[in-house]
């Protein structure tokens, strides 16, 4: 069996874990909030159909995790979504995913990638910097209440 990772392209299949492991990451950490419920309940209209992204993270077979990708303007897309089951975190796929985004992002010659976390979250702020991410002034609109900071990487 390939214990490789593998980055599975969403399809509407996929809707209920999608929704399912985004839920639970953040009853861990914080809280669901409107926005949240929203992009989760309609991934494709919120998502996809704008021009944005989302994969499913395969291990043995087994959707373990997922991630999206948002349409921000020309070239620029905002990295989001990113949830990983409980049993499998802490094991470095969140370092796979993220070479991964990138080399998307690459291929796809956007811009810049963005992302908005939180603070607490220590292990991801330090791999978003491990691969270049640095902090930038938070929008003063940000949609989440949990976001205290706003990350980019420059791919030009």
């Amino acid at each position: 069996m390939n214990d490789a990772l593998k980055f599975i392209p969403f399809e509407s299949q996929y809707s209920n874990e999608f929704k399912t492991l985004n839920v639970e990451w953040l009853e861990t950490f914080f809280v669901v909030e409107p926005y949240d419920e929203l992009v989760l309940t309609n991934p494709v209209e919120e998502i996809i159909q704008p021009g944005g992204f989302i994969f499913m993270v395969a291990l043995k077979g087994k959707i373990i995790g997922t991630f999206a990708f948002l349409k921000k303007g020309n070239g620029v897309f905002e990295f989001s979504k990113m949830a990983i089951t409980p049993k499998e975190r802490g094991k470095g796929y969140g370092n796979k995913i993220v070479q991964f985004v990138i080399r998307f992002a690459e291929q796809h010659h956007w811009d810049k990638l963005i992302l908005y976390s939180s603070t607490i979250l220590e292990n991801s702020i330090h791999l978003y910097r491990k691969y270049g991410f640095i902090e930038v002034p938070i929008d003063p609109d940000i949609k989440y209440a949990r976001g205290n900071i706003k990350m980019e990487l420059d791919l030009k």
